[in-house]
């Protein structure tokens, strides 16, 4: 396999390729099927009809009711308005628990609600294991008569540790306090079953299964209250006003409709590939070390640290080759700080700003992960015999 005339891409939790079928699905909706699916003639009503098999497509694949899932976005809105909403529907209660671990969608908005508000909500960051795990108990105890809103992702985005969600849920739901999931890694690599997760509020988005960008859910169990974010037509039932995205709605539906199929190859054939990659690497590489639960885990994501060399070179060589993978430090945002998922596990700092997320899919192939692995020892190797770090190890 040639690194120049071909592209290793291993980047899946960053955003995925769009699945052949969603872009043949999606093609008449920009052309001939033009018409607004809120239009009372016929010809809109088609597009109507599209639009409400995508709804129960995107449901059945989280086992949910159509009428519960309202089209966002992306996956970002989608976390807001729950967050909001939660907070607006519960004018007497201001505080939030999330985690150290947060997708920024969460993070950045709890933290901006704790402080530019003056400190009108209260917020509870909860700390995490070295392996990137929650304390329950700890969960349980953080939680008071003015919390309003629980958000814990269900999937980290860089390790890949799976959060107990349906737990957490029903420890919510004893006290009485609403819970919301970030599930935009989860969907479509494992089992979600709404009828068996308590869960208020669900997250997803298209492009991390395969549909188009610009394209998200916000799942909404019936009878939770409920106040909009976006604010203005009727369409999503008065909950999301502005003309649907149809194009990428009816893609979305057909993507949550193959990653119904695709579940038990996820966490088969793709797992295999992961771990093959994984043992490869760590093995094959001296002082590296994986980062996240060994087993509870997304079935496509490794995160692995390499030792007194930096993320981003590290990624500038892999380029070379064709491959494509994400660095765990946030130093391409002009920050020296390695991520805040790696710095709340408690990574030491020589193996933080060398981690590196490979996260695979469908389309990867064995060929690939054999290149990756012929090509990574040489990368790190030349990368250490110019590392100051390395040579006073």
């Amino acid at each position: 396999m040639s690194g120049v005339d071909s592209v290793i891409y291993m980047d899946n939790n960053a955003t995925t390729k769009v699945a052949p079928e969603v872009l043949e699905t999606m093609l008449p909706y920009f052309s001939e099927l033009y018409g607004n699916p809120s239009s009372m003639h016929s010809f809109g009503g088609q597009v109507g009809k599209a639009v409400r098999t995508a709804r129960e497509q995107v449901a059945a694949l989280i086992n949910a009711k159509p009428e519960e899932i309202i089209f966002t976005s992306c996956g970002t809105e989608s976390d807001s308005t729950a967050i909001l909403s939660a907070l607006q529907a519960q004018p007497d209660k201001r505080h939030i628990v999330t985690t150290r671990v947060e997708h920024p969608a969460v993070k950045n908005l709890c933290r901006s609600l704790d402080s530019l508000t003056g400190h009108k909500h209260r917020l509870t960051e909860l700390p995490v294991e070295s392996d990137g795990t929650i304390d329950l108990q700890r969960f349980e105890d953080s939680l008071d008569d003015e919390t309003a809103i629980v958000s814990v992702m269900w999937a980290n985005n860089e390790t890949g540790v799976v959060f107990p969600i349906a737990e957490m849920a029903r420890i919510a739901k004893n006290r009485g306090v609403l819970f919301h999931t970030d599930a935009v890694q989860a969907v479509g690599k494992i089992a979600i079953d709404m009828a068996d997760v308590p869960v208020d509020f669900l997250s997803l988005s298209g492009h991390k299964l395969h549909a188009p960008k610009g394209i998200g859910v916000l799942y909404v169990r019936k009878r939770t209250p409920f106040v909009p974010f976006l604010i203005g037509g009727h369409q999503e039932k008065g909950r999301r006003g502005g003309t649907e995205n149809v194009a990428s709605i009816i893609g979305l539906g057909k993507a949550c409709e193959l990653a119904a199929g695709h579940i038990t190859t996820e966490n088969t054939v793709v797992r295999a590939l992961r771990d093959k990659l994984e043992k490869g690497l760590l093995t094959g590489i001296p002082n590296s070390l994986l980062n996240g639960h060994k087993t509870q885990r997304l079935p496509n994501t490794a995160n692995i640290s390499f030792e007194y060399v930096e993320g981003e070179a590290i990624l500038l060589h892999m380029n070379r080759f064709g491959i494509c993978a994400s660095s765990g430090s946030a130093c391409t945002s002009g920050s020296l700080e390695p991520s805040h998922v790696l710095r709340a596990m408690g990574v030491p700092f020589t193996a933080a700003h060398g981690s590196i997320r490979y996260s695979l899919s469908v389309y990867n192939t064995e060929a690939e992960v054999d290149f990756v692995l012929e090509k990574m020892p040489g990368i790190i190797a030349n990368l250490r015999e110019m590392s100051p770090f390395w040579q006073n190890r």
